[in-house]
């Protein structure tokens, strides 16, 4: 098994351009019920997790039709999953994505006011500093 490597500054910043990444900024706290509704209920979860050395086209065709493709994205993103198809993102570029998430994408475009407070700052109002 090889190690992944951290994500270069031009990928990172390519994904802070990313329209799917903009998505699910806007679409991670609309949809609770997204698991429900996703294309991928009907096909063979093996389909999202292909070996290293298999495409992953099959997996990224069927996430692009899908209705909660953010909320999918944003779901990786938010626990940091960068294994298999989410989203219709492989792991190389949710790395990079997850570095631009962690970054607060979306406060130079605007949409971070309607996706809420990054996860940071989240995670620092549920711990309160004494």
């Amino acid at each position: 098994m090889t190690r992944a490597r951290m994500p270069r500054p031009h990928e990172v910043a390519a994904a802070r351009r990313d329209p799917r990444l903009l998505r699910a900024l806007r679409d991670r706290r609309s949809d609770d019920a997204w698991r429900t509704r996703g294309t991928c209920q009907s096909v063979d979860p093996e389909t999202f997790f292909p070996a290293p050395n298999e495409p992953a086209d099959a997996a990224i065709a069927l996430c692009r039709s899908c209705d909660v493709q953010g909320s999918c994205l944003a779901w990786a993103l938010e626990v940091g999953d960068t294994h298999g198809v989410w989203g219709g993102t492989t792991p190389r570029e949710r790395r990079a994505m997850l570095v631009a998430w962690r970054g607060e994408v979306g406060t130079d475009s605007g949409t971070a006011a309607d996706a809420g407070p990054p996860v940071r700052d989240r995670l620092l109002t549920l711990v309160p500093l004494s």
